[in-house]
């Protein structure tokens, strides 16, 4: 699959014309985002999604198609099983409701611009060496039993580096001046703990790319779909943020199903790799049309017994809606010392 320079111009220059329909309508007055509203935006975003796919389709050929609809599932579908530690970011930080959309905009757009240097650097080392497939599948294979251990250990955020060095070096003030991320205050200039928290925001989803990144290059190894498949559903991960709310505690059994998947992609990997050495025979490869229907099969079967077993047993979920609650119970009290 050859892509012109101009179509990566124009593809950014579509990504930037959405970031700025949703600053101007969405962002322009701070508001605390209802769930009608989030439900239109998430239908916009997926639709948008849904049209590049099919355009791939037509245009390129049905495997880019059926690469881009199977990675864009993919990268979504890891990005809700993130949703729960950006809560808890919220609710550390007590972030105001009517600033959580400026907050997780800037963030992911940050992390946007880090996961293309991934990106890129992943479609190098892919095209110049062959074992680089044994060590992204060893590594989802890795990732995928971990994801099943600490199923069951308490999920408490702690401040990464990155935002310990930006205490460290810059005065915070302690409490929020609304949307602003950087205050004059006694002759004096202080970051607030809204630059603190978008850069937590920033910094924990680059963390969630060294997962997201092998998953998706295990799908295609095309860096246009692979960048594309990234920015829509990080596009479209904040409305998902506002629409879902208490439903993500509820899918109880969705690490056990991300790990499955993550731990499939591990194999075809391997697989991948074993094939380009001319180890294993040429039917022993794990075709795109399969990587999709096991990919689906996965999430639905996760999802339904989810809700079944949240239906059943709610104090299965006792313990993320606890986080829930501490970020709107956060809104109501002084935010924590810088």
């Amino acid at each position: 699959m050859s892509v012109p320079v101009w179509v990566w111009i124009a593809t950014v220059g579509g990504l930037l014309v959405l970031i700025a329909v949703d600053l101007v309508i969405v962002d322009r007055k701070p508001h605390q985002v209802t769930t009608g509203e989030a439900a239109r935006w998430v239908i916009f975003y997926v639709s948008c999604a849904v049209l590049f796919g099919i355009g791939v389709w037509v245009l390129a050929g049905h495997d880019p198609g059926v690469e881009f609809f199977t990675g864009y599932i993919t990268e979504y579908s890891l990005s809700v099983d993130n949703l729960f530690i950006f809560m808890v970011i919220m609710a550390s930080f007590r972030v105001p409701s009517i600033h959580q959309h400026r907050v997780l905009l800037i963030g992911i757009l940050l992390a946007l611009v880090m996961r293309a240097a991934f990106i890129a650097v992943g479609a190098a080392l892919i095209a110049q060496f062959v074992w680089v497939f044994f060590v992204f599948g060893g590594f989802l294979i890795w990732t995928a039993v971990n994801m099943v251990k600490q199923k069951d250990e308490d999920e408490e955020y702690t401040e990464n580096a990155l935002t310990r060095l930006v205490r460290k070096l810059f005065p915070v003030t302690p409490d929020y001046v609304g949307h602003k991320m950087l205050v004059k205050q006694d002759g004096r200039r202080y970051l607030t703990p809204m630059f603190v928290v978008i850069v937590a925001i920033g910094s924990a989803d680059l963390l969630f790319a060294v997962d997201s990144i092998p998953a998706i290059f295990g799908i295609t190894q095309e860096a246009y779909l692979v960048f594309t498949a990234n920015a829509f559903a990080l596009m479209g991960l904040r409305q998902l943020y506002f629409l879902l709310g208490g439903l993500v505690a509820k899918l109880v059994y969705l690490s056990y199903g991300l790990a499955v998947i993550l731990g499939f992609i591990g194999v075809k990997l391997v697989l991948h790799a074993l094939h380009e050495y001319h180890v294993t025979p040429a039917w022993l490869e794990i075709n795109n049309w399969m990587s999709l229907g096991v990919i689906v099969a996965v999430l639905t079967i996760t999802t339904v017994a989810s809700l079944r077993k949240a239906k059943r047993d709610p104090n299965a979920v006792s313990k993320i809606n606890l986080q829930v609650e501490a970020a709107e119970e956060g809104e109501r009290e002084p935010s924590r010392d810088g």
